[in-house]
């Protein structure tokens, strides 16, 4: 049996050190039971990880000399690319693949990830969308979109990653949230809605878990030239809301993630990582 009460199973591509898992239930169906050798180190799960601040988080991680479960929906050639990047930074990995939408998927692939990999230390729930668009003009199915992927798609981590983290006795997760959330964005109504939906989210989780040592975090990661942010980022080269007028380096809010991640005494709280007032 695995770690969360269910059956063990693992898939593999033929290479012992590049596991894909892949969290449909046909595939599961027809996999072959087989014994996999677990990584002697700590052990993370990045959910978005196919780029952006994903991809700097996995390396962030691996830098750190953790094994890396790099979750992608659709991309999987880029989050290929990211699993590298963990390779070369000296750590070691695996592609899991679920729809976040899903709850069944995102709940087989975490357990794939607690059965591959060694008792997972914390999980990182980067996975997100974003739409433009005024609140008058805010067509439904796009709002609908955004919200079950940014925020419905966190409940439905929440939920997967909590059971192997209450079974061992704690860990540590980390949502990625928005300065939109706090603040509002123009042109961002679905966006900003789903990022602030997070942070009641997060506190809630928080408080239900803290008595079994499950520590839930929010990280507001500032401004970064990603997929996300395209067509988005500010024109002003000065950073006139700043203090430190300019925004935080991808590499700097990655490193306070795997810190946070690692904090033994802090749960149900929103951590700023820019010089924006909040």
């Amino acid at each position: 049996m695995g770690r969360c009460g269910f059956p063990r199973l693992a898939l593999s591509n033929g290479c012992r050190h590049n596991p894909v898992i892949m969290a449909s239930p046909r595939r599961i169906k027809s996999a072959t039971r087989m014994v996999t050798r677990k990584p002697n180190r700590q052990s993370v799960l990045v959910t978005g990880a196919s780029g952006g601040i994903g991809r700097a988080i996995c390396r962030a991680f691996a830098a750190a000399g953790w094994y890396v479960g790099v979750h992608y929906h659709r991309q999987k050639a880029e989050a290929a690319k990211t699993l590298r990047a963990v390779r070369v930074t000296g750590g070691t990995g695996g592609l899991y693949q679920a729809d976040v939408r899903e709850g069944e998927s995102v709940r087989q692939m975490v357990e794939m990830f607690s059965d591959q990999a060694s008792p997972p230390a914390a999980f990182i729930c980067n996975a997100g969308i974003a739409a433009s668009s005024l609140v008058l003009r805010q067509q439904e199915d796009a709002w609908m979109s955004v919200i079950h992927t940014n925020l419905t798609g966190t409940f439905h981590c929440l939920q997967a990653m909590a059971s192997p983290l209450l079974i061992q006795g704690g860990g540590s997760i980390v949502v990625i949230g928005s300065h939109a959330g706090y603040h509002g964005s123009a042109g961002q109504a679905a966006y900003a809605a789903s990022k602030a939906g997070l942070i009641g989210l997060v506190k809630t989780a928080a408080q239900e878990w803290g008595p079994q040592n499950v520590r839930v975090n929010l990280v507001l990661p500032g401004w970064h030239r990603t997929g996300l942010s395209e067509g988005t980022m500010p024109d002003d080269p000065n950073w006139p809301d700043h203090a430190l007028r300019r925004p935080p380096a991808i590499e700097e809010v990655a490193r306070t993630i795997v810190h946070m991640a690692q904090l033994h005494d802090l749960s149900g709280q929103v951590w700023n990582c820019d010089s924006r007032n909040v």
